[in-house]
């Protein structure tokens, strides 16, 4: 069974990858299949946990590939909080994309906060329509994950290090870590599965293929 969390982003998701990372019999990924397109994009193999806020713009395509065969998280913060987090980020991706590309020829005097609240919204109304016929899903509150995550846990039949688990949702995970595909070291079981995931490029990857495409426009490759 495969588990997808989804979420607007700004909501505790790289807190909730670490925690899931303690699950040994699923392999856990945060953002793994970004920058592929096509069937390469939801290629996301067997008895995986991939936390991911861009799914909420592939939902379609989303249900198309897994249906009502997966498992299905709702990960919220308080709107307010999750809204102050995405103005902070005014010229990143998601409110840049938003504001640009989606609402397009936005009011430049728009108010921030106003908008971040709009994108909160667009994305949390996907989610909650997408799951109004899926028989398997789960709200999740990152500010009481703690109390929820068991019962989480028991739903996706999960193993592994539960009290190392809740451990990790009480730490403040942030953008600068490291965001690894595979579950923690010391687990057979999910050091196999990840041997059979689909691998797609990394950050790292992308960016040496960048650097090595300017330097041949410089004459220097």
């Amino acid at each position: 069974m495969n588990v997808f969390v989804l979420t607007t982003g700004r909501s505790g998701s790289l807190t909730f990858a670490e925690a899931c990372r303690h699950i040994s019999n699923y392999t856990t990924g945060h953002e793994t299949r970004v920058g592929l397109v096509g069937e390469a994009r939801l290629a996301y193999p067997d008895q995986h946990i991939e936390i991911d806020n861009r799914l909420a713009w592939f939902l379609g395509r989303l249900d198309r590939a897994f249906g009502d065969e997966a498992f299905y998280v709702h990960l919220r913060r308080d709107d307010e909080a999750t809204a102050a987090s995405h103005v902070k980020r005014w010229n990143k991706p998601a409110m840049q994309s938003y504001r640009k590309g989606i609402l397009w020829d936005v009011d430049p005097e728009t108010d921030r906060l106003a908008l971040a609240r709009d994108l909160n919204l667009t994305m949390n109304s996907n989610i909650e329509l997408f799951l109004r016929d899926k028989s398997r899903t789960m709200g999740i509150d990152i500010e009481t994950a703690t109390a929820s995550f068991p019962a989480f846990w028991d739903a996706i039949g999960a193993e592994g290090d539960l009290e190392a688990a809740l451990a990790e949702l009480t730490v403040r995970h942030h953008e600068g870590t490291a965001q690894r595909t595979t579950p923690r070291p010391g687990s057979a079981t999910g050091a196999a599965r990840a041997a059979q995931a689909p691998s797609g490029p990394t950050g790292s990857d992308r960016e040496a293929g960048r650097s090595s495409r300017l330097a041949r426009l410089l004459g220097r490759g």
